[in-house]
């Protein structure tokens, strides 16, 4: 994550709190959760406010949460009751360890040529067969906007982002904002899977 975003959570993260806490995210969690076994572990990368940890903790699930933002930290963890890690996402070093990685609306601050790197790291952090959802505003640029920097995805980009970093593209769609007022806005989700280890 950049440090331009980071900054921005950091000064301004009640505000994106109160905004995001009680989004309904609920249908993309299923779809998600559908591909999750039951009681498995679960991070969530660039947990914000941490609504969808507390939502997967709440529903059994073994949750590790990181932000880079203190701030972020800070909220989440008062408001999930959950030990949530400062963390950036270029230095996340798990292996083989989650059953699902959850990736809302986080990793679009990181920049485009930082991408391959960041996402190869995040899928060697899943289990042979684990899955992850990923999402970013829908478009094709890559810009600086309110403070923050923004790296934009459509379908065809964001396919071609999870295979190369070696995982198998499961589910792919596009959504309006489910924020009050956003509706306008669109956003391109994918849940792809780690290949199984082949055996001899």
């Amino acid at each position: 994550m950049s440090d331009l975003s980071i900054d921005y959570y950091d000064t301004h993260g009640q505000a994106f709190f109160d905004g995001s806490v009680s989004a309904d995210m609920s249908p993309a969690q299923t779809r998600f959760l559908a591909h999750v076994p039951a009681g498995g572990e679960i991070l969530e990368g660039g947990c914000g406010s941490g609504r969808d940890a507390l939502a997967f903790a709440q529903a059994g699930y073994a949750v590790t949460a990181f932000d880079g933002s203190e701030r972020m930290v800070a909220l989440a963890t008062e408001h999930t009751g959950l030990p949530v890690v400062h963390l950036r996402f270029e230095d996340v070093a798990w292996r083989d360890r989650f059953n699902g990685i959850w990736t809302s609306a986080s990793l679009l601050h990181v920049a485009r040529a930082d991408l391959p790197a960041v996402l190869a790291r995040l899928a060697a952090a899943l289990k042979p067969g684990g899955v992850w959802m990923l999402s970013f505003k829908l478009g094709e640029t890559e810009r600086l906007f309110g403070g923050r920097r923004f790296t934009d995805m459509t379908e065809p980009m964001l396919a071609r982002a999870v295979e190369g970093a070696g995982l198998e593209l499961v589910e792919l769609w596009t959504d309006a904002d489910v924020r009050p007022g956003r509706a306008e806005e669109y956003w391109v989700a994918a849940i792809a899977r780690r290949p199984a280890d082949k055996r001899p």
